[in-house]
Parts: structure tokens; C-alpha cells; sequence
């Protein structure tokens, strides 16, 4: 293998928030990097973009002919109504990936980002049945229900048995990072939500569960993540295991909320007897009031419901039980790296304001 194969990498989903980060710090370090993704947009400098519908396995073939990266970091998915459609459309996807990659070979490392649905549970069954101990453990068993990650589990030991690569399995939590667009975001969307609540002269209202408020929880931070990525990618003690992935500390929701509500300059209060969503309470009400605040903040992004995910901050802090993630595994073999959690989603803050998406 020459020395160009050697330094270049593919980033399946390169536009979302993993993607992003991952990709960039891939540049960072030298690498020849190539972003796939349905919308080869808003990928970050120095990556060759790669447009291609992963369920099309002729248009992925053809996107990725003779690419041959080193490593393929994968952190796409595509979410349905059902598990069932999960399981088939995200098994696809890595189906033809792999597909499309084997014929040229070269392959020598796939990282795959899933979460912590491994242990709590498919959408449609969310938290609700047989649920690992806390703080979870890479070495828990698989849920008794189906569940999309588990078969992109074995798509992945399928493709790695046939085509001789290793792997990485990362089992993130929240993610707290920078991108736009993105289903999956809780510091823009609760950015967002503070703004607007400031913008009404409403309070800053905790839109999830009782429990939630009160457990101890942890996060995950893009960087962090990006970072365990790429050591897993390129050294030994990461082939072939799974690996959890969280900041390393821990916090409640009702030591965290007031530091967000003082941050924004608006009141706060704390969760209802039942919760008070985001989607219930912005849906509607958020699109024409966004449009205002940007109008008159100059804001680069007019259009809310391309910057905030109410449902998916709502079923993080809408949970009722505790979820806290084990990182002794990744320590032990060599991945030290952690976060302060206060300081991550200030810090995604900050870079949404220089990029004029919040004021």
C-alpha cells in the first residue's frame, strides 16, 4: 500500500454532527479525506465531497470506484416509523458500502458510530422494557427486542469477516456539536429555545421528565468523539471492540439549566409533573418568531426548523431513567481524553454565534 492510500480516509455522512467534526480534524491531521453524503453540502474545508443516496447501491458503486481509502469512518443513518424499516433501511446502507468498496479493496479500518440505544432500546420501545445496568458497560448483552444497531453490528463483523478490515463499534450519548441541519442537535436546539423564550419574555421552561431533571446523566462532546474515532482508526488497542464514548463527567439537568438560562439572560423554571415539550410548545409558535429574531439580528438562518430538533431533545430529557456510560473500557486501553460538559455546550455556543446562526 502506497503512501497516499495510506492517509486517506472516507467519512460515510459527512454533513452531520459527528461527520462534520470528524472530517475536519481528519484535515487537521493530514489526511486525504473524502466526505459521502446525500447532500454533498456544508462539509467542512479540505474535504473532496462525495454526493451519493447509500440506498442506491449502482450510484454508491459508482460514486466510490476506485477511492481505496485506509479508513471509513461511518457515522450516517437514516431514521423510519418503525424498527423494522430501521433494521432493513440501515442494513442496506452499510450493505452497499461495503459492496461498493470491496471490489477495489484497501480497506483496512471501518469505525462505526451508533449509541446508546444499543442498551435502552429501539425508538418504538424507547427505555420502556429490559434495560442494561448503570453506568453501562460494553460488555452488556444484547436487548431481547430488534433493534437497528445491532443489525449494522453484524453487517459490519459480516463485511470485516469477508474483506479482511477491523473494526470499531462507538456508542456515543447526546452529542454536544457544531452543524447546521442536522436531526440530531441539543445545544443548537436549546440555544434556539432560549433565544426565542428571551425573545417573548418567557420563561426558560425544562421541557423533559421529573427523572430526568434529577438523575445523573453525561454527554457526549462532537470532538471527543471525533477524537476516539481516530484512535480507534489507527492504533491496535482499537481494532476489533466496542467502545462507549462520553465525556467523563457527569452532571444533573437541574445543576445544568440555570448555568443555560443565566448564559442567555432569561429565567428558568424546572419540569411540570408531566413534560412540557418542545415539540408542543414550538412547533407552531417557533418558525415566525425565529424569522423575526433573525431579520432584526442578521442571523444567517431564517428557516428554525433547520436549526432546532425538538423532538429529539425532548426524548433525551423526556427520558425516566438514568443513563450514564462506563468509559473504563476506553481508558484501559489507551484513550484518555474527556471533557467538562459545561464547557462543551458553551462552547458549541460560542461557535454558533460566529457563524451568525444565533445571536
Amino acid at each position: 500500500m502506497n503512501t497516499e492510500q495510506q492517509r486517506r480516509a472516507l467519512v460515510v455522512g459527512a454533513t452531520g454532527i459527528a461527520g462534520q467534526t470528524v472530517s475536519r480534524q481528519l484535515v487537521d491531521a493530514g489526511w486525504e479525506v473524502h466526505g459521502l453524503a446525500r447532500r454533498a453540502r456544508r462539509l467542512p474545508e479540505g474535504v473532496t465531497p462525495i454526493q451519493a443516496d447509500l440506498l442506491d447501491a449502482d450510484a454508491t458503486r459508482a460514486a466510490l470506484a476506485g477511492l481505496r481509502p485506509e479508513i471509513v469512518i461511518v457515522t450516517a443513518w437514516i431514521r423510519k416509523d418503525t424498527e423494522a424499516e430501521n433494521i432493513e433501511v440501515n442494513t442496506r446502507t452499510l450493505r452497499n458500502l461495503f459492496a461498493a468498496l470491496e471490489p477495489d479493496g484497501g480497506v483496512r479500518h471501518v469505525a462505526l458510530l451508533t449509541g446508546l440505544k444499543h442498551y435502552l432500546g429501539p425508538f418504538e420501545d424507547y427505555a420502556t422494557g429490559v434495560k442494561a445496568e448503570t453506568p453501562f458497560h460494553e460488555s452488556e448483552p444484547r436487548l431481547p427486542s430488534p433493534n437497528f444497531y445491532y443489525a449494522q453490528e453484524d453487517e459490519l463483523f459480516d463485511a470485516a469477516g469477508r474483506m479482511g478490515f477491523t473494526w470499531s463499534v462507538h456508542r456515543s450519548h447526546t452529542i454536544f456539536g457544531f452543524a447546521v441541519d442536522n436531526a440530531m442537535n441539543m445545544v443548537l436546539t436549546l440555544s434556539v429555545y432560549a433565544t426565542i423564550c428571551r425573545e417573548l419574555g418567557r420563561p426558560f421552561v425544562f421541557p423533559g421528565s421529573v427523572a430526568q431533571w434529577n438523575f445523573v446523566t453525561d454527554v457526549t462532546d462532537a470532538d471527543l468523539l471525533g477524537e476516539q474515532l481516530i484512535w480507534a482508526s489507527t492504533n491496535p488497542e482499537g481494532e476489533n471492540e466496542a467502545f462507549n464514548i462520553a465525556n467523563g463527567d457527569q452532571f444533573r439537568w437541574r445543576w445544568l439549566w440555570p448555568q443555560i438560562a443565566d448564559h442567555f439572560g432569561v429565567d428558568w423554571e424546572g419540569p411540570g409533573e408531566t413534560p412540557r415539550t418542545l415539540v408542543e410548545s414550538m412547533t407552531d409558535l417557533a418558525p415566525d418568531v425565529w424569522r423575526r429574531i433573525a431579520e432584526h439580528e442578521g442571523l444567517v438562518e431564517p428557516d428554525v426548523a433547520k436549526l432546532a430538533s425538538w423532538w429529539h431533545s425532548d426524548s433525551d430529557l423526556g427520558r425516566e431513567v438514568e443513563c450514564i456510560t462506563d468509559m473504563t473500557k476506553s481508558r484501559e486501553a489507551g484513550f484518555l481524553g474527556f471533557r467538562s460538559t459545561p464547557k462543551s455546550f458553551f462552547d458549541k455556543v460560542e461557535r454558533y454565534r460566529e457563524a451568525g446562526l444565533i445571536p
